[in-house]
């Protein structure tokens, strides 16, 4: 993955790992056309790939119902833009390109994961309802391989 901006690697880690603001997805539609989405997302370092090789890495996690659009959007092209940002000063953000994956996510384990991220508990109303039997989950995987970190607090 490529890093860019004036944020270093260990900074926009940072910056995922403490701001609860859903990511802004783009993808394609199957007729091409752009779309875009925002979901919540927790970040996860990777440290090693599949061969063992140190990997200084991250990918986002999303989760959503295996029945939304943008599920079929993204298998069938995976190619993502992506952003996660301030939306008041000042102003500092993560944006980037890559390619996401889908799988089911029987256990929901990873919307529970998101849940508790943001909302602190799975005992709302809305944690209930997307937690509820038969509700097929899916894991939406974005794998960044260019990103760019900002932060303007000096400027502001």
């Amino acid at each position: 993955m490529k890093v860019r901006g004036s944020l270093s690697h260990e900074d926009v880690a940072t910056f995922l790992d403490e701001r609860t603001i859903p990511v802004r997805l783009g993808c394609r539609t199957p007729a091409g056309h752009p779309w875009m989405v925002s979901l919540w997302y927790r970040h996860r370092s990777i440290e090693a790939d599949e061969s063992g090789t140190e990997n200084d890495g991250w990918v986002l996690e999303c989760a959503t119902a295996a029945s939304a659009d943008v599920v079929a959007y993204l298998r069938e092209t995976p190619q993502v833009s992506f952003e996660v940002s301030t939306n008041h000063p000042p102003y500092a953000g993560v944006r980037g390109r890559g390619e996401a994956s889908v799988e089911p996510d029987p256990e929901k384990a990873v919307l529970r994961d998101l849940l508790e991220r943001y909302l602190e508990d799975t005992d709302s109303e809305l944690a209930r309802t997307l937690l509820r039997e038969g509700r097929e989950e899916v894991t939406i995987t974005l794998e960044p391989a260019v990103v760019y970190g900002w932060d303007f607090s000096d400027r502001m």
